[in-house]
């Protein structure tokens, strides 16, 4: 029993029990999220898709905590010009536990 959302401009594939890293969002550690916008279910057997969302269903989710993916390293270099830039980047997000899907 599986379900696709999409949530903050992306799209994920939810299992019950299965831990997401979704980008960045405004909600406590401890706090329920539902998401509304299913694009398609799927029960084991029958699959259903949505034109564009699957009606009535959703995916409910508790979430864990905030995060910090590894730090990617960025570098700029013009050869014989003396530039040279190393800057890092650090990508936020928030890690969300499925608790139960309602297919519709």
């Amino acid at each position: 029993m599986y379900a696709i959302f999409r949530a903050l401009g992306k799209q994920f594939r939810a299992e019950k029990g299965k831990t997401l890293r979704l980008p960045l969002m405004t909600a406590e550690a401890g706090s329920r999220v539902t998401f509304d916008q299913v694009l398609l279910s799927s029960d084991g057997e029958t699959i259903r898709a949505g034109t564009p969302l699957v009606s009535g269903a959703s995916v409910v989710a508790e979430v864990v905590g905030d995060g910090k993916e590894p730090k990617i390293y960025v570098f700029k270099f013009k050869r014989r010009k003396n530039y040279r830039r190393k800057t890092g980047h650090r990508q936020r997000y928030t890690e969300v536990r499925i608790t139960d899907l309602n297919l519709g």
